[in-house]
């Protein structure tokens, strides 16, 4: 069979439609919400943070990190005496992460800004871990270079009983775009598709 031009000219036509209409490759989580959490996690506030914590644990081993991590979860146990995690929540990047999460509207369920050995540098809410060096939100991103964007699939979180996907995106030095950090934001689904 012989295609003549128009006939030709639609399918491309069709083809053309049919790739726009393909989500995003953040799916379910539009180029839209990832464009604006990349917009405030690169904020002074957060560079700066990650860039005094990054200086402050260049000397410990894995032995050390081990031991952090372990203190940071028998601490999630307990409502007394949690000096790690007090310590991190009362950090001025922690409120903005805090003020970030209620300007949202209920999109986000949770933000945390990870340093370059995937330590916990600030958070909005406490996380069941110190460390996610060993996890795929920090090796997605901070591994992968300063433009890396790690969107997980859509889960279940029993603690805010909504759909959520965790967005990872790596966090880069404006002045040498070398990468220091990453960031993971809980996205309420739910939100998106209202």
């Amino acid at each position: 069979m012989i295609r003549t031009i128009p006939a030709l000219a639609a399918v491309a036509l069709a083809s053309s439609v049919a790739l726009a209409a393909q989500p995003s490759r953040h799916a379910p989580v539009p180029d839209s919400v990832i464009s604006e959490i990349k917009a405030w996690a690169n904020d002074p506030v957060v560079i700066q943070a990650i860039k005094e914590q990054n200086a402050k644990h260049a000397s410990l081993s894995q032995d050390d990190i081990d031991r952090l991590d372990k203190q940071w979860r028998a601490e999630t146990k307990t409502f007394t005496a949690r000096p790690l995690i007090e310590s991190v929540l009362e950090r001025p990047l922690s409120a903005y992460l805090k003020t970030v999460k209620a300007q949202a509207g209920g999109l986000y369920n949770e933000i945390f800004i990870m340093d370059n050995r995937g330590l916990n540098v600030g958070q909005s809410d406490v996380t069941s871990d110190y460390w996610q060096g060993d996890e795929a939100k920090w090796q997605k991103t901070f591994l992968a270079g300063s433009d890396a964007v790690f969107v997980d699939e859509v889960d279940f979180d029993e603690s805010t009983q909504t759909y959520q996907s965790q967005v990872n995106i790596s966090i880069a030095d404006p002045s040498s775009n070398t990468v220091i950090g990453a960031v993971t934001v809980g996205v309420n689904v739910d939100e998106i598709r209202k």
